[in-house]
């Protein structure tokens, strides 16, 4: 969707926008400092509307500087950035960082300000009533898990750190900004709560539709919430931009492989979703069968297992070894361990194989059986998924778990 902004108010309105179309966009920028330090070297990337791009490689490769360059915190020393078709270096500076979200560690919350005063800091610099901003400051604690009645009356230092991040997010959410900026905004948060953070902003970014821009040194979340992922080398060098399973599983550079780590492979898995062309098809029987009837059925497909169901709904399985002459199907049947959702990432579904010692998985889409999940089809799948670009042909198993 285009979004227009009444800067008077700081309320959007919106239109139907283009698929692909640049919300974010820098091109040739180049910030080098007095004393010759080169901070990022003349970048061109594109950040499509609402997509959540993730920065990163590592420290002095100029990710912060980037961020800062687009909100106009810092000057480029050349070349040309606009946000939402405006040029941000020739644009009023205080005046556009209104309608931009900005998030760092532990939110940056201002200590002698309560929770509902930290959310309410744009829309009371926009002028609005306090009817409106407390209405907008409750609806927006509670869009990230925060009761406004307990914790907006507290101040930061009354909270956990995650929820301060909430906090944080919150804030750069109240006037609906189209683009988000954050830095490193998950960091300072223990591992258990991060994982959940994460899945929570994605959710809640995908819900709004708001283009991000985010900062990170942690490989794992950039694979885990990116739509796309920059890898920048000291001196702000763009080595790659492409998705996550792209950049996992045909880095462009020797730096880029040596970044991501030589169990890029594995990481893959947890970014390449179970598709219903990679899943196998063994014969399949009604409850309400005969086991001769199966018999018969196995002996045709040179197997021994088959999959129960009623209807299109998993019932369980039989094998040559469970069929008894003279009964049901249904009599004989034996359940599944576990089952996967065709949802799930192929992480999900080889770790339930690993986990039952199992050879192979059903896969549901809700209730109904679409097909079995096995070591095989996951290493199929994550050959599907490399690209054609890679010299015109897949490389081994071998070269893409490094």
């Amino acid at each position: 969707m285009d979004q227009h902004r009444d800067d008077a108010t700081g309320t959007i309105s919106t239109s139907p926008g283009h698929d692909g179309e640049p919300m974010i966009r820098l091109a040739g920028v180049r910030k080098q400092y007095g004393d010759g330090t080169v901070a990022v070297d003349s970048l061109d990337l594109e950040v499509r509307r609402g997509e959540l791009v993730a920065l990163v490689g590592p420290s002095g490769c100029g990710k912060s500087t980037i961020l800062r360059m687009v909100n106009r915190l810092i000057e480029p020393s050349s070349g040309s950035i606009e946000v939402d078709g405006t040029d941000v270096i020739h644009a009023d500076g205080p005046k556009m960082r209104r309608g931009i979200g900005y998030v760092i560690q532990s939110g940056g919350l201002f200590p002698h300000r309560s929770v509902r005063d930290n959310v309410a800091t744009v829309p009371r610099l926009l002028g609005w009533d306090k009817k409106r901003t407390r209405t907008r400051t409750d609806e927006l604690l509670g869009l990230v898990g925060l009761d406004a009645e307990v914790h907006g009356p507290r101040y930061p230092h009354e909270l956990s750190g995650g929820q301060r991040q909430r906090v944080g997010v919150a804030r750069a959410l109240a006037v609906d900004p189209p683009v988000l900026l954050m830095d490193e905004p998950f960091g300072a948060v223990d591992p258990q709560v991060r994982d959940r953070l994460q899945l929570e902003f994605r959710r809640l970014q995908q819900r709004l539709g708001t283009t991000v821009l985010l900062v990170t040194h942690d490989i794992d979340e950039a694979v885990r919430i990116a739509d796309r992922i920059a890898v920048l080398s000291v001196g702000g060098v763009l080595e790659q931009y492409d998705s996550p399973a792209v950049v996992l599983g045909a880095p462009a550079t020797d730096f880029v492989a040596s970044f991501v780590g030589s169990d890029r492979g594995l990481r893959r898995l947890a970014v390449t979703p179970i598709q219903t062309e990679d899943l196998i098809h063994p014969p399949t029987l009604q409850v309400s069968d005969t086991t001769d009837h199966a018999l018969q059925v196995l002996a045709s497909h040179d197997l021994d297992f088959a999959i129960v169901l009623d209807g299109d709904d998993l019932r369980g399985w039989v094998s040559q070894k469970t069929l008894q002459r003279g009964q049901t199907v249904g009599e004989v049947r034996r359940r599944f361990d576990d089952t996967v959702d065709v949802r799930d990432s192929l992480k999900t579904g080889f770790s339930e194989i690993v986990a039952h010692d199992a050879g192979w998985l059903p896969v549901l889409d809700d209730d109904r059986y679409v097909g079995v999940l096995t070591p095989e089809s996951v290493h199929a799948a994550l050959r599907r998924l490399l690209p054609d670009r890679v010299d015109g042909e897949l490389p081994s198993v071998r070269a893409v778990a490094g």
